[in-house]
């Protein structure tokens, strides 16, 4: 079944004429027929399912036959991601998007080999690459992108998840159950909100940690070996959402 995606999906609408970008992508690319059974996503927890009603080169008109709204997940995670490089950055942002992240926060580390000249033309890049990796996905959630910045532009904003955690390379560092066990413990119930910081291939520095850790970001160990970044941002985004049961796919 092909999927698209939609924003501001109407309750109870009938008829639904794609976005230019989609008309393209459905008509020339995936060639779809007339009574071929279509999936819409608008990226905030609604989904239409129908059948193709028209094709035509400048639209595609779908007829919606069933409509489901998805209650958001208990706990939203924010990966914080020292930028990686174009391949890497790709790659590791499709991961995060099937696994159930709703923020992408891309840091500027003092040690990122990667530093885009036009944060807000990747920043679009990206966020065409979440829709896409949410359409192929399933995932009902739209991640958010935002502009490229550095740590200490982060931490000076203010805004931050209830619960921050650190993949380390510093020793002494607790696993990600045992930080959620914290929380739980201390507060009586599960965070409402988790936040990911994954450094660069070189780590961040230890200003850097010195200045999380200030913020009160928990150090997590993710295993005995040192994983290059988009494996540790995929590995802790699987373990946080089997333990937080985040993923939400259809």
């Amino acid at each position: 079944m092909h999927r698209f995606f939609v924003p501001q999906i109407p309750p109870d609408v009938r008829e639904i004429r794609l976005p230019e970008a989609e008309v393209h992508h459905a008509a020339r690319v995936l060639r779809v027929q007339v009574g071929d059974p279509v999936r819409v996503l608008d990226g905030a927890g609604g989904v239409g399912e129908g059948v193709v009603a028209s094709v035509g080169r400048r639209e595609v008109l779908l007829q919606i036959e069933r409509q489901t709204r998805h209650a958001p997940p208990s706990c939203r995670i924010e990966l914080l991601q020292a930028i990686a490089k174009g391949p890497a950055m790709e790659g590791l942002l499709h991961r995060a998007v099937e696994l159930g992240c709703a923020r992408l926060v891309p840091l500027l580390a003092d040690r990122s080999v990667s530093r885009p000249d036009d944060g807000t033309a990747k920043q679009a890049r990206w966020e065409a690459l979440a829709v896409e990796a949410a359409k192929q996905s399933g995932n009902v959630w739209r991640m958010v992108v935002e502009r490229p910045m550095t740590p200490a532009d982060w931490i000076a904003r203010g805004a931050r998840p209830e619960l921050l955690l650190i993949a380390s390379l510093e020793l002494p560092v607790q696993s990600p159950r045992r930080a959620l066990e914290s929380f739980r413990i201390a507060r009586g119930r599960g965070p409402a909100s988790v936040g990911l910081l994954i450094g660069p291939e070189g780590d961040f520095t230890a200003a850097e940690y010195a200045a999380f850790r200030g913020v009160g970001a928990v150090p997590i160990g993710l295993g005995p070996h040192v994983l290059r970044v988009e494996t540790a941002a995929t590995a802790a985004l699987a373990i946080l959402g089997n333990e937080l049961e985040t993923s939400v796919a259809v």
